[in-house]
């Protein structure tokens, strides 16, 4: 019987969830979005934070017994525990971990736990009672994963095991095992009772929540073993909000856990029309056209195996549906919110010849935002955005198939073809989603469970008063952002087994970061090239920022490091974060094309469509290939970027036989994780960075301050930042930190900081083997408190603009703040030459638009009878240029507002004044005048955000002789 169309979405309306962290898109704080207009999402591109809403209230902290820490001592390499009082990892740096084991896989896996009981607090019944979740082959190794089954029920947020594995030898560990498997407490609450308390434990609404999967199982806890509980999926109706998957525990009825599930040519021959990347410009219309196999007027053929039929065919009947529906993806229009999160309104409008060239008319941008196009069934483009975006998840799809994303490791498809156990879960995608409700400037992706459809709403775009300054554009035509969303659901489902995803702070930034680099490498081994100055910018067409798109860098061109964790302004965001992995990835990717090549188009294409192994790719490919490989290595989404660090180590040696760890090392230590980097957990945001390498004959580098103030303690950063970043030595011989740092060879970027000598920049290079000073200029902060320097003025926390650190910061309020601003009485009481001034921008809290954009400096001198607590007193000495801080594009971003150096017209001077002119929302050109044609918005930043205007915010102002 042929499945109708309806019959396909309502067989998906009735799947259902289980629990992987979908995280969002990009890098802002939610006061950075105003109400009107904006997305009110739980995440997303402008990162509304839904990422810190987890809760785990499985108290405890089971300690190993004396006999696991004696085999703990006694095994090879290093062994940590976890809170179940069990093994979170056994790792030993470039040697096995355990050797004699049977060749085949999963019999040395288990040989390996059997010959370790005692260390993983297991009996020999316990070993044979695993359930085994996966054996994925990389290169000659593998990776088996098992899992606990307690009293008959499966293990959920913990109950894991994973070890690689290659010839007869054990190279890693890593579990969440508990030491209770035990017979459980019978339940005493029903499936219609956890429900009701699962909603209220996720704070929705009982009528506006839909419950995607109701199933009992196991969940280990450290301090009361394992507990019987009900994990309950659900999501609020519309798709827009929030998810979760929430487990109440069957006896006492009380919340264990919530995790939250949203992260930010002919008939036989069907074709597509799309962008492959993103337009060239806003004026582009001409599309290319993907067809199954190649035929004349075909731009390109996307078969290549990992998908056994034709995107578009029905796996039940093995006939075309004519549509945006398939084995791998639905896709449809969604302008309201349907009934269901997971329904669309309907799929693109049916072509019997299969040829999905739909009109586009580039009308959002054409009309500039204006609602009206929003009216007509098939009005603004939005079967062309359906067909876009069902392409682009099919060729996903395939393109991750290759790379080890298949029926085994969880992906998503309608049918397994007998490849997995659970099927019905193709991605469902949602065009336009929300567009008549106002939704914009957003995308984000529920990566739910194995055998549970997955959906991702891709929304437009529309400046926002103080919020994001846009272009009228469709998410729908961004590959970028697409191929971004889309590897949420990779990440989510491949690391710690079906039912779990990503958790915690650096998990969270690790998930963004992937979904930034496997998108950017998608479009890479296509050939295409997405706007944007590099080929390396997330969401340049959407953001309309060709700089940096969606995030403070394009990946290329960042400087950031392990150090940097918890650098950007306005608090700490997942997305930021990501950009330290980025960077650091980005790193490790060009190691492996300088060694490697980066090859031609047709070598990359053929890796693409999976017709060469990984060792015989170029170098962007074999680093592709061990992203996915390290994904399967641990047991638990709740990883440090340290853990993934080793993760990815043992990769290589199960895909290339260790071949590439002196590169992979080195390019990891140049950005803080080398071998003396360390968490406190996913969730540090204050972890210790190194820059040692075992494979480099590192530099021994000693900081020695020099110039006017070198008796001046001084802490040093490496890299742009010094709020909230971790400091690698201390002149100061009272700390313990020290100044002398063990650094791979290479080029830094550094930061001398301390009280009473401000922020002083530098940079210096090392090379193999050198023992060096390196000397830092330091000099008196005539404006800082430490010196005796004190202020007054308008607003608050005046002094925290002296205190000599980012991480506090002065505000002040008026409706116009021009001419606000604070009165600094140097110390001392004779006049001082003054010629440098250093402004920091950076603030705590806020709209990022509230940063100070331009400034001036006024001067007094009371030595010579003036009277400066008289303004009259005071001369202007210094106009700084009007984007002095040049936040632009899209937003201001972290790199725009960070501490500056200006010199000035030397200056006899007792008292200097810093004086606002304009904050980022005032003074920004690209945030004036009413950018769009809807009539419900005003996005001029000053009159349609006018409490934004009206604060003003600055962390640091210095004053120096030279």
């Amino acid at each position: 019987m042929r499945r109708t169309i309806s019959g396909v979405i309502a067989g998906l309306a009735a799947a259902a969830i289980a629990g992987s962290a979908v995280l969002p898109v990009a890098s802002a704080s939610p006061s950075d979005q105003p109400t009107s207009r904006a997305s009110d999402l739980a995440g997303g591109l402008l990162g509304n934070g839904t990422d810190h809403r987890d809760i785990d209230r499985r108290s405890g902290d089971l300690a190993p017994t004396a006999a696991q820490r004696t085999a703990g001592q006694r095994a090879r390499g290093e062994v940590s525990f976890n809170d179940f009082g069990t093994p979170a990892t056994v790792s030993a740096a470039r040697a096995p971990i355990a050797t004699g084991l049977p060749a085949g896989p999963e019999a040395a896996a288990r040989a390996y736990l059997r010959d370790n009981l005692t260390l993983f607090g297991l009996d020999a019944a316990d070993v044979e009672d695993l359930e085994t979740l996966a054996v994925t082959r990389i290169g000659p190794g593998a990776v088996v994963t098992l899992r606990q089954r307690v009293d008959g029920l499966v293990t959920t947020q913990g109950g894991l095991v994973t070890v690689a594995v290659r010839d007869g030898a054990a190279l890693h560990a890593s579990s969440t095992l508990s030491r209770d498997t035990g017979a459980l407490a019978e339940a005493t609450l029903d499936e219609a009772e956890a429900e009701v308390r699962a909603i209220e434990a996720a704070d929705l609404r009982a009528d506006e929540t839909t419950v995607l999967r109701v199933r009992e199982v196991a969940v280990p806890t450290p301090s009361d073993g394992a507990r019987r509980a009900y994990e309950v999926v659900l999501a609020e109706d519309g798709g827009h909000g929030a998810a979760y998957t929430v487990l109440i525990d069957a006896v006492s009825g009380e919340l264990l856990v919530r995790e939250s599930l949203v992260d930010h040519l002919d008939e036989d021959n069907p074709s597509w029309d799309l962008f492959p990347s993103t337009p060239a410009d806003y004026e582009t219309t001409e599309r290319d056209t993907w067809c199954w196999t190649a035929a004349l007027g075909c731009d390109d053929a996307v078969d290549n195996g990992a998908s056994p039929l034709p995107w578009d065919v029905d796996p039940v009947t093995g006939e075309p549906t004519d549509t945006t529906i398939g084995n791998n993806a639905t896709s449809g229009k969604s302008w309201d919110l349907p009934p269901n999160l997971r329904a669309i309104e309907r799929p693109a409008l049916p072509r019997e010849d299969r040829t999905y060239d739909y009109t586009f008319d580039n009308i959002w941008q054409e009309e500039q935002c204006d609602p009206a196009t929003l009216t007509e069934d098939d009005g603004n483009d939005v079967d062309a955005a359906t067909a876009s975006l069902f392409a682009h998840h099919n060729r996903l799809h395939d393109f991750s198939y290759q790379l080890g994303f298949t029926e085994q490791t969880w992906n998503a498809q309608q049918s397994n073809f007998d490849q997995g156990e659970d099927g019905n879960d193709p991605e469902v995608g949602k065009a336009q989603s929300g567009a008549r409700l106002g939704i914009r400037d957003n995308a984000n992706q529920y990566s739910t469970p194995d055998g549970v459809a997955p959906w991702s709403n891709m929304y437009l775009w529309q400046p926002v008063a103080g919020g994001a300054y846009v272009p009228c554009v469709d998410g729908d035509f961004d590959g970028t952002v697409i191929g971004h969303e889309y590897t949420h659901l990779i990440s989510n489902r491949m690391i710690a087994g079906p039912d779990a995803g990503l958790s915690g702070y650096q998990a969270g930034g690790m998930g963004e970061s992937w979904s930034d680099l496997v998108a950017m490498e998608y479009l890479h081994e296509l050939g295409e090239r997405p706007k944007g100055d590099t080929p390396y910018v997330t969401g340049a067409y959407v953001t309309g920022d060709d700089r940096q798109g969606i995030r403070n860098y394009d990946m290329s061109r960042s400087t950031l490091n392990y150090s940097n964790v918890g650098y950007d302004v306005v608090g700490q965001s997942v997305h930021s974060e990501g950009e330290i992995w980025s960077a650091t990835n980005f790193t490790v990717r060009q190691a492996f094309i300088d060694r490697y090549g980066k090859g031609n188009a047709a070598q990359l294409r053929a890796c693409f469509d999976g017709d060469r192994a990984a060792d015989q790719c170029p170098g962007s490919r074999r680093w592709m290939q061990l992203v996915f490989d390290a994904w399967l290595v641990p047991a638990t989404g709740q990883v440090s970027m340290v853990d993934m660090r080793d993760a990815m180590l043992v990769a290589d040696e199960l895909r290339f036989d260790g071949a590439n760890q002196d590169i992979i090392w080195d390019a990891f230590a140049g950005r803080g994780l080398g071998e003396g980097a360390s968490s406190a957990g996913p969730n540090d945001t204050n972890p210790v960075p190194s820059f040692a390498s075992p494979f480099a004959d590192d530099a021994e580098v000693t900081f020695t301050p020099t110039g006017p103030s070198a008796g001046s303690p001084v802490r040093i950063y490496i890299g742009e930042y010094e709020d909230q970043s971790s400091p690698v030595a201390d002149t100061d011989p009272a700390t313990s930190l020290g100044d002398t740092v063990a650094m791979v060879p290479g080029t830094y970027q550094a930061l001398a900081v301390g009280p009473e000598v401000g922020h002083q920049r530098f940079s210096f290079q090392v090379r193999a083997g050198q023992v060096r000073d390196v000397p830092v200029r330091v000099e008196e902060n005539l404006a800082a408190s430490a010196n005796g320097a004190t202020a007054t003025g308008d607003g608050v926390d005046t002094e925290q603009l002296l205190d000599g650190t980012e991480a506090t910061d002065w505000s002040a309020e008026r409706a116009d703040v021009e001419g606000l601003g604070v009165t600094v009485d140097l110390a001392g009481s004779r006049a001082e030459q003054v010629r440098r001034v250093g402004v920091s921008a950076f603030y705590e809290s806020g709209s990022r638009f509230n940063a100070l954009r331009r400034f001036a400096v006024l001067a007094c001198d009371a030595t010579r009878g003036s009277d400066c607590a008289d303004p009259a007193s005071f001369d202007r000495v210094f106009v700084s240029r009007p984007d002095a801080f040049p936040g632009d594009g899209m937003r201001p971003t972290a790199p725009d507002l960070n501490h500056a150096s200006f010199e000035i017209t030397r200056t006899r001077a007792t008292h200097l004044r810093l004086e606002v002119l304009t904050n980022q929302c005032t003074g920004g050109p690209d945030f004036q005048g009413d950018q769009d044609n809807d009539p419900a918005t005003n996005t001029d930043c000053p009159t349609g955000a006018p409490t934004v205007a009206a604060v003003v915010k600055a962390a640091e102002f210095q004053a120096f002789r030279r």
